[in-house]
């Protein structure tokens, strides 16, 4: 299957876990394109991943937008990501609020919150401002055995939505 693999990501860290996401999907047979969602110009995939970098408990503006694009494209299998949880005890625990709605919205299958990665380094004032004030701990916490599990369980479900297209199909009905 086509999946696009779509990313909203600020400073570099979830187009990572999108690329890791697209890898584990070609490993498993599928064809994998990672795109910024402000880039992707046609919906012509047969599933689509999206992920969003949260930031003060929200999606970025331009994964939102692409949801209200997707939302009225054709039905078609879709997962979301967030990521952004940073420290040894990830903060914040909870999932952006915005999630629950999405996935009514677009009938997506799951989504799964990743930990982060917080380089103090490349950020603007505003955002160490607010590192600053929730304490947040510099470091790279993302679990790549989840992510690629994740997306192997992904890549297993497109697998079974192929084998049920051949046996519902107009060749199994000759």
């Amino acid at each position: 299957m086509r999946v696009l693999v779509a990313v909203a990501s600020r400073h570099g860290s979830t187009r990572e876990i999108g690329d890791a996401v697209a890898e584990a999907l070609r490993d498993a047979g599928h064809r994998a394109e990672v795109s910024d969602p402000d880039d992707v110009e046609d919906l012509d995939h047969d599933a689509v991943v999206l992920g969003s970098a949260v930031y003060v408990g929200r999606w970025s503006a331009s994964a939102r937008a692409f949801v209200d694009r997707l939302a009225t494209a054709a039905p078609r299998p879709v997962w979301l990501f967030s990521s952004g949880p940073v420290g040894r005890q990830p903060v914040p625990a909870d999932d952006p609020e915005e999630v629950p709605s999405l996935l009514v919205r677009l009938g997506a299958r799951e989504h799964r919150t990743f930990a982060g990665r917080l380089d103090t380094g490349g950020l603007s004032l505003a955002e160490r401002a607010v590192v600053a004030l929730v304490r947040s701990e510099a470091g790279d916490y993302r679990a790549w055995a989840d992510v690629r599990a994740w997306a192997e369980g992904i890549g297993a479900e497109l697998h079974r939505e192929e084998v049920r297209r051949l046996w519902t199909g107009p060749l199994a009905r000759s």
